[in-house]
């Protein structure tokens, strides 16, 4: 399975000590030079978990026409990510941003979360629960997400 990510699951889950659950999904990962800069900064929480990883890919996006088009809309990490996972055929797009994933629609691009990512990690087998995950997200990431979808998201891994 080919899957791109953009810094957002990257850095939440080295925050939080769970980035190595990318790598038992998925293998490997794929990410475009701005998405390992934006992820590696020296003194941001989980950067040097992200730049150690040794299963994460970097690779440069060849259709820089694309990305300039795309950069219109939504950051250089995440603009960067869209046109590689489109330029490789990537099976996945790892993406939490709201446009970001509006303009992966428009393109086509199967995508999923943070949350997404830990809802498969459970049902592999590879987290025995997402509520906890999710708990430290929000108070040690500061990750964002309403009581609504915080509901959905237990109620689909059934917790």
């Amino acid at each position: 399975m080919i899957v791109v990510s953009d810094a957002s699951p990257l850095l939440n889950l080295a925050i939080i000590g769970h980035l190595d659950l990318l790598s038992k999904l998925y293998g490997e990962v794929i990410v475009p030079p701005a998405v390992h800069d934006e992820a590696t900064v020296v003194g941001i929480p989980g950067a040097s978990d992200v730049r150690a990883a040794p299963w994460l890919i970097i690779k440069q996006v060849e259709n820089r026409p694309l990305v300039t088009a795309i950069r219109l809309q939504i950051d250089r990490g995440e603009a960067e990510a869209i046109a590689l996972a489109l330029e490789i055929e990537a099976d996945l797009l790892l993406v939490d941003e709201r446009k970001a994933r509006a303009v992966a629609t428009r393109f086509g691009l199967r995508f999923t979360g943070l949350l997404g990512i830990l809802i498969e990690a459970k049902q592999k087998g590879h987290i025995s629960a997402v509520k906890p995950i999710i708990d430290r997200l929000r108070t040690e990431a500061n990750f964002w997400i309403s009581q609504i979808l915080y509901d959905q998201v237990l109620q689909a891994a059934n917790e």
